[in-house]
């Protein structure tokens, strides 16, 4: 077999992570239509991820948010997202750049996605303390809406074995284990052949 020079597992994440812009663009613009709302796993320790000291060190390396009921200025941009959700009675504000996203899911249509986060070089996680620097070149778009956020440590995602779960909730992994057979999760393994 020909080595793949035009790497077609790249685009196609690439192509998918334009999925994710797209529709939190849409709720950006009008707010989340019907029962829609969204899993988002990522990883923290990513270059370009903003999060306050206090989360960072609660989540050293992933975390996942939900967007529902209470979220506030969502700004979607070229290359990242950012929004104000509240963890344990504190507004805090996230950006996180669709590099670093390892799954999306909307458990109201059982439709997930899930990624393989490439590492970045030359650059470093944001910290609040940071926050006030331009996000983007691009201007992002405003909207108040509404997301409790459900996260969990690390650790709880993990199995015995050291081995990575996928959950009903969307959460990213190295295998699709879905429970339920109409749960649609789209993985770039479909469109890779081993070697």
């Amino acid at each position: 077999m020909s080595e793949d020079l035009i790497r077609y597992d790249i685009l196609a994440q690439e192509a998918l992570r334009g999925v994710i812009r797209k529709v939190l663009d849409e709720v950006a613009r009008v707010g989340l239509p019907g029962d829609h709302h969204f899993f988002i796993t990522f990883q923290t320790d990513y270059p370009g991820v903003r999060l306050s000291k206090r989360m960072a060190e609660r989540y050293p390396e992933e975390m996942t948010i939900v967007i529902q009921h209470t979220y506030w200025n969502l700004e979607v941009g070229e290359n990242a997202f950012e929004i104000d959700l509240s963890f344990d009675d504190i507004r805090e504000r996230l950006r996180v750049p669709y590099a670093a996203v390892r799954g999306f899911f909307d458990p109201s249509v059982k439709f997930g996605l899930q990624f393989d986060v490439v590492p970045a070089e030359g650059k470093s996680v944001q910290v609040a303390s940071e926050r006030n620097q331009p996000a983007e070149p691009d201007e992002p778009r405003r909207q108040a809406g509404g997301s409790v956020p459900k996260i969990k440590p690390k650790s709880a995602d993990k199995k015995e074995d050291g081995k990575e779960k996928t959950e009903k909730s969307g959460k990213a992994g190295k295998k699709e284990e879905a429970d339920d057979d109409a749960t649609k999760v789209v993985s770039l393994d479909t469109f890779r052949k081993k070697k």
